[in-house]
């Protein structure tokens, strides 16, 4: 188990019962209420601190009533990365100010491009106009993208330089099929640009739920790690998604298992302090 304290920066908490979420419907195991309580059950005797809480891909009508809720669901969340209709360009100033009054604690956006058919979807016009207005608002990013999108996305993120960008879960490398390029070479290009962190999360959904292990999770991790550097990966849960392969814990000790090359300094960047700088918590 680590050695640090950690700050998870990528946790869902949702309520079926509560918001529409289409993309369940067909996940028994999923499709249920996962709040603090199961988290906090999920995670004990690992040292975390705080989480980000990250959107959960609602209907987009409940987007704000996502992110009420999800402020009001303790301390443990110490920030949160809400949903926005970031294609919708400058119309999305009006979202935005109302995102921010909710709460302080909303350090960032995401609109998930990882479903969308159209390539070219995040290199729209509108969905860049609305990135650039990020930083106005003090707003980072989140990029949710399937790894054949990794190469539109470096295009995304150069003509947004002033935008804070944070890739989830490695960009989905095809970890069961073993395959390491193009998305290699795409993280190594991705990672030359300065305004991009990435999370080292959501990796064992990607590879096979049943029969993965450490040593199929290893080359994507050390990548990772190598090309983005000590200062620019956080760790990240992905509960309870992580579940549909793997226990919280089996993650967090693949992963300290993974990592434990590194100097304390660096494992306490990756655990938790980038974490903390990075969504300013």
């Amino acid at each position: 188990m680590p050695d640090v304290p950690v700050v998870d920066a990528h946790v869902h908490l949702w309520d079926p019962a509560r918001f529409r979420m289409p993309w369940l419907d067909d996940n028994p195991r999923l499709n249920h209420a996962f709040g603090p309580g199961e988290y906090t059950r999920a995670t004990d005797g690992l040292g975390v601190e705080a989480v980000v809480y990250v959107q959960v891909d609602v209907t987009p009508a409940y987007g704000l009533l996502e992110a009420r809720w999800a402020a009001a669901q303790g301390s443990l969340v110490a920030g949160i990365v809400a949903y926005a209709p970031i294609e919708d360009g400058s119309t999305v100033r009006t979202y935005l100010d109302a995102l921010l009054q909710i709460d302080p604690r909303i350090k960032g956006v995401r609109r998930l491009i990882q479903s969308e058919s159209d390539p070219e979807f995040h290199l729209r016009p509108g969905f860049l106009a609305g990135l650039r207005l990020l930083p106005e608002y003090g707003l980072s990013f989140d990029i949710c993208i399937r790894h054949d999108q990794l190469a539109r996305s470096i295009q995304m993120v150069r003509a947004c330089p002033d935008v804070s960008f944070v890739l989830d879960h490695l960009g989905k490398p095809n970890v069961q099929a073993g395959q390491l390029e193009p998305w290699q070479d795409q993280i190594a290009e991705l990672a030359e640009l300065p305004n991009v962190m990435c999370k080292v999360s959501g990796l064992v959904t990607e590879a096979d739920h049943t029969h993965w292990t450490v040593a199929d999770l290893k080359p994507y991790v050390l990548h990772v790690l190598d090309a983005f550097g000590a200062d620019r990966v956080l760790f990240g849960g992905d509960w309870p998604v992580v579940t549909m392969a793997a226990s919280y814990s089996q993650w967090v000790t693949s992963l300290d298992q993974l990592t434990s090359h590194l100097s304390p300094a660096a494992r306490q960047k990756l655990w938790a302090d980038n974490a903390r700088r990075v969504y300013r918590l």
